[in-house]
């Protein structure tokens, strides 16, 4: 591992509680009570109703960060047979053909991220239908009271990043009230007690050795991630893998999609940051008690998150750049989704990487919480 990294920083709950003061942990492990809180927060507020005006040309969710996020979980889970588009932005603009006959749900976790306020008002001149998620008594309030739109008020669990189960509900009970979202109450009680689920299995007190999520952070540490997703569930999870890897670890790493990684991406398995060598010559990565002094020379960490319902040619590319990884020497962490329902599926998977986000961190005697260099940045465009 790299010098500033430690693996003790791991073992037993009291040295993770301290190492984490802005409980980050705790905030994660809340997914499961945002799910059932934003189910009744959306139901009270009248989500339903937006069935009444039938359904819209396109959805088009704006947002920033993690509240972003929610809109590409929705475009996952209402899946590519969606009958309608659903397009997430990020940015200050809307784009020109989006009209009255669209919902734009503009989500942000403050109710006050700039450019989703942005985009909001340019909506709300449009005419378009519009639904807003986010902080009750913030400007994107105000914004939904003055333009006529519904509002679904979110409490924060703490960061943006970590409240993002709090966000989503509402945008797809607003997809099932249009009939294209297939998310019953019961699934969405099934993915919250898979959340707890995920949560006990990778709680503090978990040692590393029986924790996936503290297994997954110790064999990242000092390695540049690529991270793959294979369906558009996992590589929603993936692309939130990368951003909370950046956040809560402040740690780089890359996201990539199969099959377009293996057009670009896989190339990188023959450069630089590649260990070389042979399968034959490379630790198994799922020896925990193998020898760390052992290891190569860190470079390429190759993760995979997969998914049951994978294309058959995208399957076998993954196994494929599975193999050439490991035959480059490239070390490889396979994280399969579990659940049978999309929710469940794409829950799983981000569950797991927020975890690992969060140890990483604590690894590297990073505190998870705080963002410095987004506030510098605003502070200096403000």
């Amino acid at each position: 591992m790299s010098r500033t990294s430690d693996p003790a920083r791991l073992e037993g709950a009291e040295a993770v509680e301290a190492a984490d003061p802005g409980g980050m942990l705790r905030q994660v492990a809340s997914s499961a009570a945002q799910i059932r809180e934003a189910r009744r927060a959306a139901a009270e507020a009248g989500v339903a109703g937006l069935a009444e005006d039938g359904r819209p040309r396109a959805i088009v969710v704006a947002g920033m960060g993690g509240s972003a996020l929610s809109g590409d979980v929705l475009s996952a889970v209402c899946g590519p047979g969606c009958p309608i588009p659903t397009v997430t932005v990020r940015g200050y603009r809307l784009p020109g053909w989006v009209g009255a006959a669209d919902l734009v749900i503009a989500v942000s976790c403050s109710g006050s991220t700039e450019e989703t306020l942005a985009v909001g008002a340019e909506a709300a001149r449009r005419g378009c239908r519009l639904l807003f998620v986010g902080a009750d008594g913030s400007p994107l309030a105000d914004l939904a009271a003055q333009s006529r739109g519904l509002f679904v008020p979110i409490r924060s669990v703490g960061q943006p990043r970590a409240t993002l189960w709090g966000l989503t509900v509402p945008l797809l009970l607003a997809a099932r009230s249009l009939g294209l979202a297939d998310v019953p109450d019961t699934v969405l009680e099934s993915t919250a007690e898979l959340l707890e689920d995920v949560a006990h299995r990778c709680r503090p007190a978990s040692e590393p050795f029986l924790n996936p999520a503290k297994r997954v952070a110790l064999d990242l540490a000092g390695d540049v991630p690529m991270v793959w997703g294979t369906s558009a569930l996992t590589s929603t999870a993936a692309y939130r893998l990368t951003c909370q890897l950046n956040e809560n670890a402040k740690y780089p790493a890359v996201f990539g999609e199969i099959p377009e990684a293996d057009h670009n991406q896989v190339m990188a398995f023959d450069g630089f940051f590649a260990r070389g060598g042979s399968s034959a010559a490379t630790p198994d990565p799922e020896d925990f008690f193998r020898d760390r002094a052992d290891d190569p020379e860190h470079g390429l960490h190759l993760v995979v998150l997969s998914d049951a319902d994978e294309h058959p040619q995208v399957r076998k590319r993954r196994e494929a750049s599975v193999r050439i990884a490991r035959d480059r020497g490239v070390t490889v962490t396979e994280l399969a989704a579990e659940g049978t329902q999309p929710l469940e599926r794409i829950a799983s998977l981000i569950a797991l990487g927020d975890y690992v986000t969060v140890y990483l961190a604590i690894v590297l005697g990073v505190d998870p919480t705080p963002v410095p260099a987004i506030q510098e940045l605003k502070a200096r465009i403000a």
